[in-house]
């Protein structure tokens, strides 16, 4: 019975690394530690003011908007190299 030709195997190769991560800019650090101080900032002076800061009349929507403030830096912080 004749034998059947093998192959060659090729020899293995590593993965190049086609993605290069650039670091942020300079202004993207101060920015997003600013937003979350911010957030911090509006929820405190709402509960310190009893209300009637920074919008009186947003009420208890005043506190959504501290906490959608944060979120914004803590999203901004997900893309922090």
């Amino acid at each position: 019975m004749p034998e059947s030709k093998t192959r060659k195997k090729s020899a293995y190769t590593a993965p190049t690394a086609s993605t290069s991560t650039k670091p942020n800019a300079r202004w993207f650090l101060p920015v997003m530690l600013g937003i979350l101080l911010l957030g911090l900032a509006w929820i405190i002076t709402f509960y310190v003011s009893q209300g009637a800061f920074p919008v009186e009349s947003w009420g208890n929507w005043n506190l959504l908007a501290g906490f959608a403030i944060i979120i914004v830096g803590f999203g901004m912080s997900t893309r922090w190299r």
